[in-house]
Parts: structure tokens; sequence; C-alpha cells
């Protein structure tokens, strides 16, 4: 995975540089103490993830990551515990409080290298299946087999022909991984599986006995 780190104490990026040469799979190739800059690169250089932080004299992180359109991955790292439950409603990978330890830096990279594995998933050509995290498992889910999935609570739930399969997996993450000519998101909290759809109208879409609504954003889709 390509990193970049932003924080403008260099002693901080110093230390994320430490962290982030022992781990195999990750390569930190740019550290900014000017956020302006890291978006100036960010235009031209693709990136997978960002450790960023959320105390910065002229932007905050928070704001930061919510000026990119098509943001990377994002580990937060701060000295300070009162923005933790925004930055993951901003879906932020984890939120890593100073100073942190190389196995807590290890553990948020690991977080970022699944979710990371899991989107690369969908590149692949005519994809049959997908793998979805169950608790410390991976268990393989063949796409023919997903009926329809619902967001509850903490879990994404995927309702399958024989079973029920809940997840961590955000339903935004789980949307990017199925394929969009055979699954619809149909509801902030809904996807539904195309060739499942027994009967539809504008307000709600029928999977079998299973009525599922249709979002008022979502009321112009092609279900079809």
């Amino acid at each position: 995975m390509i990193a970049i780190a932003i924080d403008d104490e260099p002693i901080a990026l110093d230390i994320v540089k430490s962290h982030a040469a022992k781990v195999p799979f990750l390569d930190l190739t740019e550290t900014f103490t000017d956020a302006f800059l890291a978006i100036s690169f960010l235009q031209h250089h693709k990136v997978d993830l960002i450790f960023l932080d959320i105390k910065m004299p002229d932007i905050s992180g928070i704001d930061f990551l919510k000026s990119l359109n098509n943001p990377p991955m994002v580990v937060f790292t701060t000295a300070y515990t009162e923005h933790a439950v925004q930055s993951f409603e901003l879906d932020a990978i984890d939120y890593l409080l100073k100073p942190f330890s190389l196995s807590r830096f290890l553990k948020a990279c690991n977080k970022a290298h699944e979710l990371y594995n899991l989107r690369n998933q969908k590149s692949e050509a005519k994809v049959a299946h997908i793998f979805i995290k169950d608790g410390y498992e991976q268990i393989k889910v063949e796409l023919a087999d997903i009926l329809y999935v619902e967001a509850s609570g903490n879990y994404t739930q995927i309702h399958l022909k024989e079973k029920l399969l809940s997840s961590r997996i955000t339903i935004n993450d789980l949307a990017e991984l199925l394929p969009k000519k055979e699954f619809i998101r149909c509801h902030r909290a809904f996807i539904v599986a195309k060739n499942q759809i027994s009967k539809f109208d504008r307000n709600q879409i029928w999977i079998g006995q299973k009525i599922i609504p249709v979002g008022a954003t979502y009321s112009g889709i092609r279900l079809m």
C-alpha cells in the first residue's frame, strides 16, 4: 500500500516513518508538515492510505479529509480523544492516540491492509465471489447466493439464500466490492441483488416476501 503522513510536528512524522519502515506491505512515500502541500500531492499521485494529524494550525485533519472528493483510507494520529466519534463517522480506518506503540501502529496498518485487499477484489474480471471478514475469519461469499444487504448498527448483514452473515465491514465499503451490474443501492441501509427482485414500485422492492424501502434520494434509480 502506498501511504503518506501529514502532521505539523516533525518529531511525530519521524515516529510514523520509523514504524512504517517495519511494516512490509506499507510504502510511506512522502511526509508533510504542510497540509496544503499534501493536497497538491494527492491531486497528482495515487495514495492508498493517509496517516493524518487532527490538530494542525491552518486546517484540521477533519476538515482536510472532508475537502477531498475521493479520499484514500485514513488513520488519524492525534494526542486528543474528543474527535474519535467524528472520525469514525467519516469512515476512518483507525484512531491512534499519541504516543502510540509499534504494535498499535501495526494493528491500524493491518486493518487498512485488509480493507485494501477487499476493495481490490473488484478489479478481477468476472468476479464470482468475494471474501468477507467474520470475526477473525475471511468467509467466501458467492455473489449468486446474495439476496440483499442491510446495514444494522455497527454491523452489515448479508442475507444469503441459506444463511445470514454479519460483518463489521461498512455498507459503503461493501457497495464498492459488489459489481454494479448485478447489485444496486436502493437505500442508505440496503443493497439488493437485481436478479432476486420479484417486483418493485417507486417506494418499495420485494425480494421474495421481504419488502425493502427505496430511499428518497434513490427514487430515480434504474432497477433493471
